[in-house]
């Protein structure tokens, strides 16, 4: 079989990491193999999201760019899939005619065909059909390969919430819950291959199983929790509304369940959050953190922010702030509104200036730098366990590399380092020795 060489940009979430892994995995008996360079490509695929307008706007400037690379090499096979491919479909083609495959976010099982037939015919193919149930789907087959000490499994996909400003029930569908044994089969074969670390994902994992009379969520977590050799156990993302009390006695039981919760609020406002229909007002979200408080009273905390919502006042605006300081967030991934195709908010009134978004944003984004650097230095002193990912240039020449529980990028060295054992994949002690804005720093010391 010819080897031939796939390039994959990913844009967008943490499932679009995954689904592009999966990518990878489908083609491979086609006989093509992952390239780093676009130029080195004779397969293109574009993995887009379309949560916001700037990621959309991301995956078409880097279509646009692929023309120039298929004038200089016709052969040259471009596809874009995802979000963006589920919401414009064939409208894509028509935009850019030099697109060859348009696949939808329930279409991967079927990428390897697409490819496989336009290699024979070269004529163009969209698939946005979504009929497919993710019980239907193959399961991914198993590493032949050692893989990087921390992997992503999706456990399930789509969205019933229908939040007001939100486009994922429209490209995603509707949830959808994996079996999980098969969930429990993959990450016995990833931690077989190297994996210590596996982070569960869907759209709302806290309704995991509960359409399908699965095992709920918290039971996933103690089946995953037995799976020998796994250090530690992550999650995204996590709906306020849905966070149950199994949940919190999970984070009581389970030593491999990381300490951090990733719980997006999105609004400190009673009145945005109803217009967000987000089902949860901001007392209900407080009770929920001073519950998982109680089982793990130094858990990180982090979530996501919308500013300039439709009808967001300076007031509402204030409630927010008030609320990231009384939560005391460990990190918060802020955004400015943006209209998106069939949600309901595109047609609320009261649409906030582009000045005021990039006001409040910048107002938002300096608080969670003062309160990221201010947790950061309270670790100076301190020893923390750190999931060694691996090694790279720092300061000073090479360090290592990796997370504590509670998420915190360390980079660390090591006082005796001729001679010693290799890290990957292990948990060692760190002192800290400085907070810095964005992770700690360290030294892994021979008597701690």
């Amino acid at each position: 079989m010819n080897k031939k060489c796939v390039y994959i940009y990913t844009i967008g979430c943490q499932m679009n990491v995954y689904d592009s892994e999966m990518f990878k995995k489908v083609l491979k008996p086609l006989g093509y193999i992952p390239v780093d360079e676009v130029e080195d490509a004779d397969l293109v695929i574009v993995n887009t999201c379309t949560v916001r307008k700037k990621a959309e706007e991301k995956a078409f400037s880097f279509l646009g760019r692929t023309r120039a690379l298929k004038k200089k090499n016709p052969e040259l096979i471009v596809a874009i899939g995802g979000c963006v491919a589920q919401q414009e479909g064939a409208a894509i083609m028509r935009r850019m005619p030099y697109v060859d495959l348009v696949f939808g976010t329930r279409a991967y099982s079927r990428l390897a065909e697409m490819v496989a037939r336009f290699e024979v015919d070269r004529m163009p193919v969209v698939d946005v059909e979504m009929s497919t149930g993710i019980s239907e789907e193959p399961a991914p087959p198993a590493p032949d390969h050692e893989v990087e000490v921390s992997r992503f499994v999706t456990i399930m996909r789509g969205c019933d919430n229908f939040c007001s400003y939100c486009i994922v029930p429209y490209v995603r569908g509707r949830e959808e819950s994996r079996d999980p044994h098969a969930i429990v089969s993959e990450i016995r074969d990833l931690v077989a291959a190297g994996a210590r670390e596996i982070t569960l994902l869907g759209q709302n994992v806290n309704s995991y199983g509960l359409k399908e009379g699965l095992c709920d969520f918290p039971e996933l977590l103690r089946r995953v929790a037995e799976v020998e050799g796994l250090e530690r156990i992550r999650f995204a993302t996590s709906h306020p509304k849905d966070l149950s009390p199994g949940l919190v006695e999970a984070y009581r039981d389970l030593p491999k369940l990381c300490n951090h919760i990733h719980l997006p609020v999105q609004s400190g406002s009673n009145a945005v959050l109803k217009k967000m229909n987000r089902k949860y007002t901001r007392d209900d979200y407080l009770g929920r953190i001073e519950s998982l408080k109680k089982v793990r009273p130094d858990i990180s905390i982090t979530s996501d922010m919308i500013v300039g919502f439709p009808g967001e006042t300076d007031a509402d605006f204030e409630e927010t702030l008030d609320l990231v300081r009384e939560v005391g967030f460990s990190g918060i991934f802020a955004f400015k509104y943006s209209d998106r195709p069939n949600a309901p908010a595109v047609k609320y009134e009261g649409k906030v200036s582009e000045e005021a978004k990039s006001r409040r944003l910048d107002a938002l984004l300096d608080l969670e730098k003062e309160l990221s650097e201010k947790r950061n230095s309270s670790y100076t002193g301190t020893v923390v366990d750190v999931l060694v990912e691996g090694r790279r240039e720092g300061r000073g020449g090479l360090q290592w590399t990796g997370r504590s529980s509670c998420n915190r990028v360390v980079n660390f060295v090591r006082e005796k380092e001729e001679g010693a054992p290799e890290l990957v994949g292990k948990v060692v002690p760190v002192y800290i020795e400085e907070g810095l804005p964005h992770s700690l720093r360290g030294t892994m010391k021979s008597d701690i």
